[in-house]
């Protein structure tokens, strides 16, 4: 069989940009993508001259740029983002975060302003959204815009070594081994957003799941994470190319975006 050659990052990041907003993620052109290079660079989602918003991004659009911003791989044509500190101070306190995602998604948004807890509500309707909560997920108590690095450090640290992170009255925060991980991550959090928040508008109040089935639920992912790093696999791989191809088909015939719910 023939192996199929793995697609260029630039291309990763900018598909996953475009499903972001395809799936109603980020809005016009907030939000952005990247991925580690090594210690001291990455590759990210910038502005250019032409800029129309995250569901147009090209390849182009994404360059090289170091930490805090400088060096910027076409510079005059493009311009990094302005919370840049948040992917940079991510990529020096966790060195083995691979991708970061920041989103602007609606239900994450309101849940924090309503001050509803994010929890382990169900179980295998998705497993991997489920698990993203059962130790916390973490939020980022101020508004403001991340940037300066004394802010970015400080998001880091709220982060801590969970996956995820919630900025109150702001966005998300996804980190991953890859970008698709990362972006998979971002689109399951506002999946346990959206769910909370529709309990809630229903009168309702969220329950979480039995501890011992949060347990089973735990165990399984970590018994997928040694395979997973055993054989090099992905285990988000068929849920990225289900998006993709979604995004896709979207592209090919002007679908409507699809919400996340």
């Amino acid at each position: 069989m023939t192996e199929v050659a793995p697609e260029p990052v630039e291309e990763t990041i900018a598909t996953a940009c475009r499903l972001l907003a395809f799936l109603g993620l980020v809005r016009e052109t907030t939000g952005h993508v990247s991925a580690r290079l090594d210690d001291q660079r990455m590759l990210i989602r910038c502005r250019g001259q032409l800029e129309a918003g995250l569901v147009h991004t090209q390849a182009e659009a994404v360059r090289r740029v170091d930490f805090d911003g400088a060096h910027l791989d076409g510079a005059g044509s493009y311009e990094t983002p302005t919370e840049l500190p948040i992917h940079g101070e991510i990529y020096r306190a966790r060195p083995d975060v691979r991708a970061v995602v920041h989103a602007h998604p609606r239900a994450s948004l309101v849940c924090t302003l309503l001050g509803l807890e994010l929890q382990p509500l169900f179980g295998a309707f998705d497993p991997n959204a489920m698990a993203l909560s059962v130790d916390g997920v973490p939020i980022f108590p101020r508004s403001i815009l991340v940037r300066e690095r004394a802010v970015g450090a400080e998001l880091a640290r709220t982060l801590g070594m969970k996956p995820v992170c919630i900025l109150r009255g702001h966005g998300t925060v996804a980190t991953g081994a890859s970008v698709q991980e990362a972006t998979i991550r971002a689109i399951q959090l506002e999946t346990l957003a959206s769910i909370t928040l529709e309990i809630a508008r229903a009168g309702g109040r969220p329950q979480p799941i039995s501890p011992e089935d949060a347990e089973y639920f735990r165990r399984l992912r970590e018994t997928q994470d040694r395979k997973a790093q055993a054989h090099g696999a992905d285990v988000f791989k068929w849920t990225w190319r289900h998006y993709v191809r979604l995004l896709e088909d979207s592209e090919r015939g002007g679908v409507a975006r699809l919400p996340v719910s």
